[in-house]
């Protein structure tokens, strides 16, 4: 072993607009001019400068040059999803990126996992990094500590659920009438007997949905079931177990309605698992990837999620552009897919 490979090695410096300026044979002002695009710099010393650069590796350190512009951004916005790993929100965070790349602006993402706490530290990290703005979908309940960063001019929108104790604009679905839907789509298959499995009872889009379950049913003149409800979390693995055990039961439903996608995931991995994936109707709440390439399809209410990212975004920038009009929530319909098993009919004669 040579003397070199027993040291550790050392992280070295980046290089400095200074070594570029050396390098390139010109002034330190000119190396910045160039850095910063202005355009009355002579083309051939912008071709110097950028060799040069390229040769040491330079990148510019834009959080400085954030602090030296005179409108003090820093062309970042942070956003906080649930997960990022989850497709709604791998597609929410898509789409507000490709809305931010539109305007050269850079998406600095993290995940709450439904943890108020996780949620106001990770808010007050990307403060601390001066992003411009804000795009939350919140897990916590109270909001009220961002009021002092919303009046310092650290604009913020609110996804899926809407902001409390705390004026902020928000862009959600329209959850307690998707709910509503899914459920009479099963009533109009002759079901009667409908179970549902969704997300903490706590979380407010759960709510909704359990609130538009329960009122469907009402206006069918069918009392809820307490042993066909389970509010188990967004987690597949509970799903599963929670639709085994409420297949099992006496008088088991002849329907599923499931209102989170992962919850969705692990009902019909039951009902496959069960062999009731042609007996039992399902309707689940979010879209999920290959949910059309089973057999059957998984018929779901699905969310309008391109749309509420991109909306979100827009009301974002429009915010940083100046806008000061009254804050708004927007709610983005729904819409119901058939794809063959929230249409399966109920066995027996039907009950209209």
């Amino acid at each position: 072993m040579t003397q070199s490979e027993s040291l550790p090695s050392q992280r070295r410096s980046r290089p400095t607009m200074r070594e570029v300026a050396a390098l390139a044979g010109v002034a330190t002002k000119t190396v910045s001019r160039v850095v910063n695009g202005v355009p009355t710099v002579d083309p051939a010393i912008v071709v110097r400068v950028r060799d040069a650069a390229d040769k040491l590796g330079y990148r510019p350190n834009l959080t400085a040059s954030s602090l030296r512009r005179g409108d003090g951004r820093t062309a970042t916005i942070g956003m906080l999803v649930e997960d990022a790993a989850n497709p709604f929100s791998a597609a929410l965070t898509r789409t507000v990126e490709n809305v931010a790349r539109e305007r050269g602006v850079l998406v600095l993402i993290g995940s709450l996992d439904e943890d108020p706490a996780r949620e106001r530290e990770l808010a007050r990290a990307l403060i601390d990094r001066r992003v411009d703005g804000l795009v939350i979908v919140p897990a916590g309940r109270d909001h009220s500590y961002l009021i002092s960063e919303q009046r310092s001019g650290t604009c913020m929108v609110f996804v899926d659920r809407e902001p409390n104790l705390l004026d902020a604009d928000a862009v959600v679905a329209d959850n307690r009438h998707g709910a509503i839907t899914a459920v009479n789509h099963l009533l109009k298959a002759g079901h009667r007997r409908i179970a549902y499995l969704g997300d903490q009872a706590s979380i407010p889009t759960a709510a909704q949905r359990f609130d538009g379950y329960r009122h469907a049913l009402e206006l069918a003149h069918i009392e809820t079931d307490d042993a066909i409800i389970r509010h188990e979390g967004p987690s597949e693995q509970a799903a599963i177990a929670a639709t085994e055990q409420i297949l099992s039961l006496p008088d088991p439903p002849t329907a599923l309605f499931t209102s989170q996608n992962l919850v969705t995931v692990g009902a019909s991995r039951a009902l496959r698992t069960l062999g009731l994936q042609n007996t039992v109707a399902h309707m689940g709440f979010d879209d999920f990837p290959l949910a059309d390439m089973l057999s059957p399809g998984v018929s779901v209410i699905a969310q309008d999620i391109e749309r509420m990212g991109r909306t979100a975004a827009e009301t974002l920038f429009s915010r940083l552009d100046g806008d000061q009009s009254p804050t708004r929530t927007v709610t983005v319909p729904t819409r119901l897919i058939q794809r063959g098993s929230g249409e399966i009919a109920a066995r027996g004669p039907r009950h209209d």
